[in-house]
């Protein structure tokens, strides 16, 4: 790619395309340098207990053998239904090392959208939590002709026998019954682990960049789950371009709430390991005091989570009472981060560590990302990514467009995914032209490349003609002291056809919880009225104590579409 582009002249200094040569290999090739230079050093922490790079390659050996042993072949699916623990990383290794394809399977999901998920892509072995495999496991497996093996493991497999022990006593440790399934082979996870039944020599697969290495499934713009395709070309391109971009050097410790089974975990976590990284698991996300032991144990350089756990740990006394000298950066994705919580997380961490990125499934996922030295502006997500290209287009015309105009983002780079699994009439759709891929996204750049989201596509709301950027409203409206967290949907207006209802659902801080709501709604409006313009002003305010998260974190809009 030509470095002729406006944001190539606002990146940090010395950084330029690179040579696309250096991704024409897979993941394991990459990961050989960490196993073997690495090899004593820490991979990963888990709940005080430690794993070494050394560790985690004979482990990802014996998995990846079972697999092979058991009629598992090259280019077969993986589905692996797991929390943030070792077992997920060994087994997302040892998939890859014996050539198979992984899908990450939410472990929330219900069990007509986890057999949806996992009959989709064909997947031939499962690996899930001991107690999920009676309530879901057991009873969807009749119905996956494809499925051959299932492995249950526990979240206190890796904890010492006392501490193990106590937990499953306390009840803080979840546990459930593994039983046969005729016509499947069951196997306990660290069965697989123990012993010589399962050779400890890494297998001898032939794996090429153009061979399949994930299959994520992602809403995408229509809200229909779908399967994008990730070759190995296309994660090994993304980790070398933000290991450029970044540029943190070979030794650290990082942590992120970003669940495995999600694009943007699995890429964090996949990344810091090529580059001979300690991680710091965390099997429950929303634990803020667990986090903050960690923290305070680890003293990670490298924080990596969605706006909304952010929000929570700057809730929690302990977060901002911790020592961040050693914090040196922390990444958002996957939502917009409003400006003001930007400034009251500056303040608790320090001046200039958040770094925001943009980035999708169907990406690998980063495309677009701050600088790490130049001008981090605030509410933007930042410019294109080293390699590669964005076009703004008008979801009107088609055509596109200008600085200062919003457009739909349209993303080309190597880390573009191939397609969407079985799903051509889709691929076809999302691709726009010359390799160009429609992200859903509405952006508007700068006059130096910089790129701020406007809204979805399919969030963007119409009244009486005019459009209404959700993303505006709820950072606008964000500004008003009782508001710690909102969320602005469309909904028809029943007196004029083709035009919407703005509708603002809100979570109250806590110094306005116990205040009149008639007298705060009032407030509020003529706040909204002083700011916004006539068309932008929400017609409707429903207080809420809670607001619906997805899996990860985002405010979940179309469940509150759905209630209306």
């Amino acid at each position: 790619m030509v470095n002729d582009q406006v944001w190539h002249q606002h990146y940090d200094k010395g950084l330029k395309d690179i040579d696309p040569s250096l991704w024409e290999t897979d993941y394991i090739s990459l990961l050989k340098n960490s196993f073997r230079d690495r090899a004593d050093k820490p991979a990963f922490y888990y709940m005080g207990v430690t794993i070494t790079f050394s560790d985690l390659d004979l482990y990802s050996n014996k998995f990846a053998n079972m697999l092979l042993s058991n009629g598992i072949s090259k280019g077969d699916v993986v589905g692996v239904n797991l929390p943030n623990i070792p077992e997920f990383v060994i087994a997302l290794i040892g998939a890859l090392k014996a050539g198979c394809v992984v899908t990450g399977v939410s472990p929330l999901l219900s069990m007509d959208e986890m057999e949806f998920q996992l009959k989709d892509c064909k997947t031939k072995v499962v690996v899930s939590l001991d107690a999920m495999f009676q309530s879901k496991v057991e009873k969807i497996a009749p119905n996956l002709p494809d499925l051959k093996i299932t492995v249950a493991a526990s979240v206190g497999d890796f904890l010492p026998g006392m501490k193990r022990f106590l937990g499953k006593l306390l009840k803080k440790i979840p546990k459930g019954k593994v039983s046969e399934i005729p016509g499947k082979k069951v196997f306990k996870f660290n069965e697989i682990l123990r012993g010589n039944k399962f050779g400890s020599s890494s297998p001898e697969i032939k794996i090429s960049p153009d061979d399949l290495a994930m299959i994520m499934y992602t809403g995408g713009t229509t809200g229909i789950p779908k399967g994008a395709m990730l070759t190995h070309r296309n994660i090994c391109s993304d980790i070398i371009l933000v290991k450029k971009w970044v540029n943190l050097g070979n030794d650290g410790v990082g942590l992120s709430g970003f669940p495995f089974f999600h694009i943007a975990g699995t890429f964090f976590n996949l990344g810091l390991l090529n580059w001979g990284w300690a991680q710091v698991l965390i099997p429950n996300p929303r634990d803020t005091d667990m986090i903050c032991k960690e923290m305070e144990r680890h003293k990670p350089r490298f924080l990596v989570n969605v706006p909304s756990l952010y929000f929570l740990l700057m809730d929690n006394p302990k977060f901002r009472e911790l020592d961040h000298s050693k914090l040196e950066i922390c990444i958002s994705s996957a939502a917009p981060f409003p400006e003001e919580s930007m400034k009251d997380l500056a303040e608790i961490i320090g001046e200039g560590k958040l770094l925001e990125v943009y980035g999708m499934s169907e990406t690998s996922p980063l495309t677009v990302a701050n600088p790490l030295k130049g001008l981090k502006k605030l509410g933007s997500i930042g410019m294109p990514l080293l390699n590669t290209d964005v076009k703004l287009i008008s979801p009107e015309t088609g055509e596109e467009v200008g600085p200062g105009e919003s457009g739909e983002i349209c993303v080309k780079g190597p880390q573009v995914m191939k397609g969407y699994y079985n799903k051509p009439g889709e691929t076809e759709n999302v691709f726009y032209e010359n390799g160009y891929m429609r992200t859903g996204d509405v952006a508007v750049f700068d006059e130096k490349g910089y790129l701020t989201l406007v809204d979805r596509v399919k969030d963007m709301i119409i009244v009486s003609g005019f459009k209404v950027f959700s993303k505006k409203v709820e950072e606008v409206m964000a500004e008003h002291p009782a508001i710690e967290m909102s969320a602005i949907i469309g909904l028809p207006n029943p007196d004029k056809p083709g035009s919407e209802i703005v509708k603002q659902y809100i979570m109250l801080t806590s110094a306005y919880r116990d205040k009149g709501h008639s007298e705060l709604k009032s407030e509020i409006m003529d706040f909204a009225k002083e700011k916004l313009a006539r068309y932008e002003v929400p017609k409707e305010l429903i207080f809420r104590d809670e607001l619906p998260l997805t899996t990860i974190g985002k405010l979940d809009k179309k469940l509150l579409r759905k209630e209306g």
